[in-house]
């Protein structure tokens, strides 16, 4: 398992509600951005692989996915210039592996 739900939790204060929202959104949103993202990488429109690495980044980080978090960081920062777009496309597999992982498990944990 590659994602935690102790920072989560922590935030819920015991709210399963909450809990089950921020994993739906997750699942409805992140890979929307994903995709998005790969399509801006695959066009050098680093302005929009900064902002989606950007969006990306604070919904791996709920779910306790330091590594993920990383790598989306970097994409991030490296969205910052175009000189940096073989960087990104190296380090894009790694983020998309890790995100699909998780919403593959998320959804056989919380059967959606």
């Amino acid at each position: 398992m590659i994602y935690s739900l102790d920072k989560l939790q922590e935030m819920a204060a015991g709210d399963e509600d909450f809990v089950h929202s921020v994993i739906t959104v997750f699942l409805e949103e992140v890979p929307i951005d994903l995709e998005a993202l790969e399509i801006a990488i695959r066009e050098k429109d680093f302005e929009n692989v900064y902002k989606l690495a950007h969006k990306i980044k604070p919904n791996v980080d709920l779910l306790g996915m330091e590594q993920t978090r990383a790598t989306a960081l970097e994409i991030e920062t490296l969205g910052k210039s175009s000189e940096n777009s073989q960087e990104i496309e190296l380090k894009f597999p790694l983020l998309k592996k890790d995100v699909l992982q998780v919403i593959s498990e998320l959804r056989k944990d919380f059967n959606f």
